[in-house]
């Protein structure tokens, strides 16, 4: 798989003001995600499969009345990466939404959008070269990383351990954040998403029966939630990550995310009455700044790539 670039001359193309917004509505409809997660009453597992399965149902009409020849003319190729997509969303969902019942919202929020760091990882290893300070924001957000898990450690183990999986569901989202680049590049948006989300629907399907997972039984206020979480974080969140990574790029949307821990934190505050020890506080603050570091580092190049294609 040759390499995936970041976007290019994003302030000359007409287009990007569309994705911008469309990017801010995704943050939006993310960032209650969390939130969201936290206050159902039902398993984890159970509520990732199904604001995947409904986000399925609501895409298939779709897909049958528009775009079945797309779906039909996939190539084996980006088949199997929608499909590897979908299968690194399941493993980033299976690790993620347990957390969530673990450490703090704040917490797992501000260590899951650690993607950026991972994605720079990825990027490297695929040949790319960062410059100097794409390193120094990886290195102050992973110092950040470091405070907010001593931090956890002190409070629990239990809160310890659910740091680890929200930093690992981090790392499985920046492959996914890769691959549906990668495969943007040819392919529709709702061609993709569709394949990405059904994968993702069966693997979460079996994992729930592998592990005895309640599947129903829930009382109508957990399914109204469930219906929320799949409108705003699964449809508008994702999907619209989806439609804009083919213009801004992996690095671009995957740096944005981050925008999502001041406003799951802000949500868990008001709504929840979650607030995170007063020590937890100097870490997000560097977590943040450091994956900041990252997309600021980016802009001379972009700017350099825009007037030589110009």
């Amino acid at each position: 798989m040759p390499p995936a670039p970041a976007a290019e001359g994003l302030t000359a193309r007409p287009g990007v003001r569309t994705d911008l917004v469309l990017l801010a509505i995704g943050i939006a409809g993310v960032s209650l995600s969390a939130p969201l997660i936290a206050s159902i009453a039902a398993p984890a597992l159970a509520i990732a499969f199904w604001r995947n399965a409904m986000a399925i149902g609501a895409l298939t009409p779709l897909v049958l009345l528009r775009h079945r020849a797309e779906l039909r003319g996939l190539g084996r190729r980006a088949l199997l990466l929608s499909a590897g997509a979908g299968a690194l969303l399941a493993l980033h969902f299976a690790l993620w939404l347990p957390s969530l019942r673990m450490t703090s919202v704040a917490s797992s929020t501000a260590l899951v959008t650690t993607t950026p760091i991972w994605t720079t990882l990825i990027l490297r290893l695929r040949g790319h070269r960062p410059p100097a300070l794409v390193w120094a924001g990886t290195g102050l957000a992973v110092l950040g990383v470091v405070i907010l898990t001593g931090v956890d450690l002190s409070v629990s183990p239990r809160a310890l351990a659910g740091d680890g999986l929200a930093l690992a569901a981090g790392v499985a989202a920046a492959g996914y954040v890769l691959l549906g680049a990668e495969v943007r590049r040819t392919v529709g948006t709702i061609a993709y998403t569709y394949v990405c989300y059904l994968t993702t629907t069966v693997l979460l399907l079996v994992a729930c029966l592998l592990a005895g997972t309640p599947l129903a039984g829930y009382s109508g206020t957990t399914w109204w939630k469930l219906a929320v979480l799949t409108v705003t974080a699964q449809l508008l969140g994702h999907g619209l990550f989806n439609r804009v990574v083919k213009g801004l790029g992996p690095s671009v949307t995957s740096t944005a995310i981050l925008l999502e821990t001041p406003g799951a934190a802000l949500i868990a505050a008001l709504w929840l009455g979650q607030t995170p020890t007063w020590a937890a506080y100097p870490a997000l603050v560097v977590i943040l700044a450091g994956l900041a570091l990252v997309i600021m580092a980016d802009r001379p190049r972009k700017r350099v790539r825009a007037s030589r294609s110009a």
